[in-house]
C-alpha cells in the first residue's frame, strides 16, 4: 500500500512585507499549526518518508516547521512545480516517487489541493472537499508502485484540520 498526504500550507501573513505571492511567509497562527501538524503525526506514527513542497515560502516554512516539530528525518525537496498546479501535477509528482517510499506527503496550495483530494477518491463533480489552511488529508492507495497511483483509485483514509489536532491533543 502506498499513503499520500496532502497538507496544505499553514495560516499565512497577509501583513508581512513580502514582495510577491511566492514569498509570502506564515503568520504566527500558521507557524503553530504547522509545528502541531508534525507532532501529532509523528505521535501517530504517521510521518512522511519524503516530503516534496511547494518552493513558496509560507509551503516551505510549513514543511519545515512541521518536520522539525515531529523530528521526522525525511529529505525534504522544495519545487518550483508544485507552486499552484494542475492536479495532473499532483499525479505525476507522486508517480515520480522512489518505489522505497511508502508514505509520501506533498506540501501545496488552494485550491488544488481540494481538487486533488476529490479527484483521487473518485469524487469528481459529486462531492467536495475543503482543505483548510495546515489541513492533511491521507489518501491510500493499493499495490505496490507509485507509478500505478491514479485518480478515482484512492481511499481517504482521514482528513484532519488544525483544530480538530488541537481538541485531541486536550
Amino acid at each position: 500500500m502506498r499513503s499520500l498526504y496532502l497538507l496544505r500550507h499553514a495560516k499565512s501573513d497577509w501583513d508581512a512585507p513580502y514582495g510577491s505571492d511566492h514569498n509570502r511567509p506564515l503568520a504566527e497562527r500558521g507557524r503553530r499549526a504547522a509545528r502541531r501538524v508534525g507532532q501529532v503525526l509523528s505521535d501517530l506514527g504517521q510521518e512522511p518518508q519524503a516530503l516534496v513542497t511547494s518552493s513558496a515560502v509560507r509551503a516551505q516554512m510549513t514543511a519545515q516547521l512541521a518536520a522539525e516539530a515531529g523530528s521526522w528525518t525525511c529529505p525534504i525537496r522544495s519545487t518550483e512545480r508544485l507552486y499552484l498546479p494542475s492536479v495532473e501535477i499532483v499525479l505525476a509528482e507522486a508517480r515520480e516517487q522512489l518505489p522505497e517510499v511508502e508514505r509520501l506527503m506533498l506540501v501545496g496550495h488552494e485550491p488544488t489541493w481540494s481538487e486533488a483530494v476529490g479527484l483521487f477518491i473518485g469524487e469528481r463533480g459529486s462531492g467536495r472537499v475543503k482543505m483548510v489552511t495546515a489541513a492533511v488529508a491521507r489518501l491510500d492507495f493499493a499495490g505496490d508502485a507509485w507509478s500505478r497511483v491514479e485518480f478515482g483509485a484512492g481511499t481517504l483514509a482521514w482528513l484532519v484540520t488544525p483544530k480538530l489536532f488541537d481538541a485531541a491533543s486536550r
